[in-house]
């Protein structure tokens, strides 16, 4: 059965009333989930809390939170916390962020990633057991660790934000769930039977297995504002290694390279130029509201247990268009 998600968007500046405003009117129309994240707007942590003690019956979930800047005890501690505030509610995604993010803003080592996220996860699954934790790992050696509070009586779930084959095998192999980000309907199988294989490895069947997707979406009667801003972004990806390639696997190869020429050579504005109408429409929606439904639909018989409507605005002030696309979905 699938389910229906909304990104409480961290690309618009908005005040946490509005962040608010847009879960509550989730909840209200039938919405599944709300999910949040950080990159440098708030912390994940610190929204999920406002959103977990002010819905009833929404899940709240990370999308994500990388496990290099947090510890794996902070991470469990944290699980712990919000899953007893919020029993049978949270979900922590967790992932691994780009080396600008990890070693530019916060100066921490990046390197074997997979293995991090693999040692991390088996920790924090030992404190929300409230198991002792003792730990030898590449990454981690811990001794004695044991969590001072009652396990939360429901589980957490844990989801992997995913994009290449050996992050998706190893959701597979691990993780409650999978999350896909900036990926067309067209990829979706592909990468659900790399999360197969993983689980076919580790003898797990995915019955249960959340496979989410971030989709962004505007809902405009005049598309060119929301089109430009998604081209901004889209490029500003382009030029992280890691999607680069993964966007030149889902055949938009020839943009991506010149993209990357362009903002290489200084020219920011000849690199957003460079992100054709098939690559935007092929990663976003963005119409009024018609045409988004359907397309939408398009995302979720492509093999999603749950679409995330991504919100977004180009409008200075975005919460009222930001509103009008999340109302235009109902639960």
């Amino acid at each position: 059965m699938t389910r229906l998600g909304v990104a409480i968007p961290f690309s618009n500046p908005m005040p946490f009333a509005d962040h608010l405003g847009l879960a509550q009117e989730a909840e209200a129309r039938g919405y599944d989930a709300a999910w949040t994240a950080e990159v440098g707007g708030p912390d994940a942590v610190t929204t999920m809390t406002l959103l977990a003690t002010n819905t009833r019956r929404l899940e709240i979930a990370t999308g994500v939170i990388p496990v290099q800047t947090r510890s794996p005890i902070v991470l469990g501690i944290t699980a712990a916390t919000l899953g007893s505030l919020a029993p049978g509610r949270i979900a922590l995604g967790l992932g691994v962020s780009s080396e600008i993010i990890v070693k530019q803003w916060h100066g921490l080592p990046f390197r074997k990633p997979l293995t991090q996220l693999r040692e991390a996860v088996a920790i924090i699954r030992m404190v929300l057991a409230g198991e002792r934790v003792t730990f030898e790992g590449e990454f981690y050696r811990l001794k004695n660790f044991r969590l001072l509070i009652p396990p939360p009586p429901q589980p957490v779930r844990i989801y992997l934000g995913a994009l290449g084959p050996k992050m998706l095998q190893l959701a597979g192999e691990i993780a409650d769930g999978v999350l896909l980000n900036w990926i067309p309907p067209e990829a979706i199988p592909e990468s659900i039977r790399q999360v197969e294989i993983g689980a076919r490895r580790a003898g797990r069947k995915l019955d249960g297995f959340e496979i989410a997707c971030f989709i962004r979406v505007s809902v405009a009667d005049d598309p060119a504002p929301a089109r430009q801003w998604l081209a901004r972004e889209i490029t500003g990806y382009c030029v992280v290694d890691a999607y680069a390639r993964f966007f030149t696997a889902c055949g938009f190869g020839a943009e991506v390279e010149t993209a990357r020429r362009a903002w290489q050579a200084g020219d920011r504005a000849g690199a957003v130029k460079q992100i054709s109408p098939r690559f935007l429409d092929g990663l976003g929606v963005v119409d009024p509201a018609d045409f988004c439904r359907q397309r939408l639909d398009q995302f979720a018989k492509a093999g999603l247990t749950q679409p995330v409507v991504f919100p977004f605005s180009p409008d200075p002030t975005p919460f009222p268009s930001l509103l009008g696309t999340i109302q235009a979905f109902p639960g």
